[in-house]
């Protein structure tokens, strides 16, 4: 069978499994990736391989025994070693071997940024240890965030309001941390009247952007999305402006999520990730072309026509909330019946459930932003996880 390119996705879970989908759709032969049988993408893809990305000579054997001609990323705990090595011996890392090593870690790419680029962001330490990170809030003051240089979805991340809760927040930080670095960032609390995501896509013919997605989260992870997120035009030019500047600075071409905090006017950096974002499943019905659509035509070097926004949309998360192996979904008719809008739900597939692990998602378009966010949560909420065990 002919195709159009070969792809090794590192990482399989729920963005990597659409991003399969897209890049199918475009003639692609994809190969995924994960450390657990059965993960999502994999259900999808042309073949599969299990084994840690964090194990430098496993990686490197996969790559030498598929020679795809794009080897995607999708999770942060890779050895990014091996993704310069072997980009260096001329395969095609997305984006680029550098913007996956600056932003495995929160402290690259907050340097890329802050540093390097002038761009504003938070009073910012980090901490290898306890001492250093009671000291750190001596610079950031109080209230401060402290989560992982290097964790999924917002994972290990606390507010500390005194001082003598720094040290259960260092627990949870290490507790929820990914790959082998015992070490944090401290920030200086932002009293933000909204974050957003800012998908930006970096192509051959210059960098496009998605309109701003709003977010809400709780425990670091995030449980509802809404596009467009109102902000003035200042505010979005100011956005565009940064984002511009760090993707251009990465390098490499495919869609990079960048979230920022906005007080007021003041627009501020706060993470990035090169690669589709879990905010940025609302897409999936608010654009004519998704982001994983849009990350893959960037990705193959494809035309991208303008991009529209079928209307104000939201989506809504589905949690588990206990450990399971044995389990179905109930309600699924109730919730794509949801009356007051267009209505979707996406099942990820995943084998097993935990607590508050995302299992599944919630998507509407309607008359206005506040009713899309309503319905989708509506929908989310008919769906039900029916444990058997």
């Amino acid at each position: 069978m002919a195709f159009t390119a070969k792809i090794l996705l590192l990482g399989s879970g729920e963005l990597g499994r659409e991003f399969v989908i897209s890049a199918k759709r475009l003639g692609c032969q994809v190969i995924a990736c994960d450390s657990y049988a059965g993960a999502p993408a994999m259900q999808v893809a042309d073949g599969f391989e299990i084994f840690s990305m964090l194990d430098a000579d496993l990686l490197r054997a996969a790559i030498h025994r598929h020679k795809p001609d794009f080897v995607v990323p999708e999770v942060e705990a890779i050895r990014t070693e091996v993704l310069a090595e072997v980009e260096a011996a001329g395969v095609n890392v997305v984006p680029s071997a550098r913007a996956t090593m600056m932003t495995m870690n929160r402290d690259g790419i907050r340097e890329v940024a802050a540093g390097e680029l002038g761009v504003r962001t938070s009073r910012y330490r980090y901490a290898d240890n306890l001492d250093e990170a009671r000291a750190a809030i001596g610079h950031t003051g109080l209230p401060c965030v402290i989560k992982p240089v290097m964790s999924s979805s917002g994972k290990g991340q606390s507010t500390v309001r005194e001082a003598g809760d720094v040290d259960r927040a260092w627990e949870y930080a290490v507790a929820n941390m990914r790959g082998d670095r015992s070490r944090i960032i401290v920030e200086e609390f932002v009293d933000f009247d909204y974050e957003i995501t800012l998908l930006t896509i970096r192509t051959r013919d210059g960098v496009r952007f998605c309109a701003p997605i709003g977010h809400r989260q709780e425990r670091g992870d995030y449980q509802e999305s809404w596009q467009p997120a109102a902000m003035s035009d200042k505010a979005l030019a100011d956005a565009q402006d940064m984002a511009r500047k760090v993707v251009d600075d990465l390098g490499g071409y495919g869609i990079f999520g960048v979230e920022f905090f906005v007080k007021g006017e003041e627009v501020l950096f706060s993470e990035l990730s090169p690669r589709p974002h879990d905010t940025g499943m609302v897409t999936l019905i608010s654009q004519n072309l998704s982001e994983f659509d849009l990350h893959a035509r960037a990705v193959l070097g494809l035309p991208i026509p303008e991009i529209k926004l079928r209307g104000p949309s939201a989506s809504a998360v589905i949690l588990a909330d206990r450990d399971a192996s044995d389990f179905g979904f109930a309600g699924v008719a109730d919730a794509l019946a949801t009356p007051g809008g267009e209505v979707d739900v996406r099942i990820f597939g995943k084998p097993t459930t935990r607590p508050n692990r995302r299992m599944a998602v919630a998507l509407a378009l309607a008359g206005s932003v506040d009713e899309a966010r309503r319905v989708a949560m509506e929908a989310a909420g008919r769906v039900k996880i029916d444990y058997k065990g």
